[in-house]
């Protein structure tokens, strides 16, 4: 089985490499078609299907995966979001959603600001790379849950949707 996931961060990558470990797995740099930050969970969606179809078009009978990390409002609190999209090679779309977690009002305000949630974790966790390693997620749960888990869900619910309907 032929796996293209739309994106060279490598806890996306893991995360992939861990649910479907037999399958040959390609990474490509794809654009999400939405903003450098999605603010919604309706957007961080979007971004996932975007990038999931890309890279499912862009290599015969590969199957898409697309994993894209977002923040949403609840009420008048913002909270990290990540969606997951499966795009089959004949185009059938799973989708799927993970864990969420209250951000700091610190971060929120930056981020209303136009700043991406990836560059302020460095300066906040004092870290370098923190979105290629444990992410927002790991800072804010004291690494009870990184980034790779937190995805690694996410490719297990696409993954048992696609295995349920095949």
């Amino acid at each position: 089985m032929k796996i293209t996931i739309g994106s060279k961060n490598p806890t996306k990558i893991k995360a992939v490499q861990d649910v479907f470990k037999t399958a040959e797995i390609t990474s490509l740099d794809v654009l999400s078609g939405v903003s450098s930050q999605p603010f919604s969970d309706e957007e961080t969606r979007t971004g996932a299907i975007n990038r999931a179809t890309s890279c499912a078009k862009s290599i015969p009978n590969s199957v898409g995966i697309g994993l894209e990390g977002g923040v949403m409002y609840i009420e008048d609190q913002l909270f990290l979001c990540n969606w997951g999209a499966l795009v089959t090679p004949d185009q059938n779309v799973y989708t799927a959603s993970g864990a969420r977690i209250l951000l700091p009002n610190e971060i929120a305000e930056q981020l209303k600001q136009g700043y991406e949630l990836g560059n302020l974790m460095d300066d906040y966790a004092l870290k370098k790379d923190v979105s290629k390693k444990e992410g927002a997620i790991g800072i804010f749960t004291n690494n009870l849950i990184t980034r790779k888990e937190m995805f690694k869900h996410v490719v297990m619910l696409l993954r048992g949707q696609w295995d349920y309907w095949k």
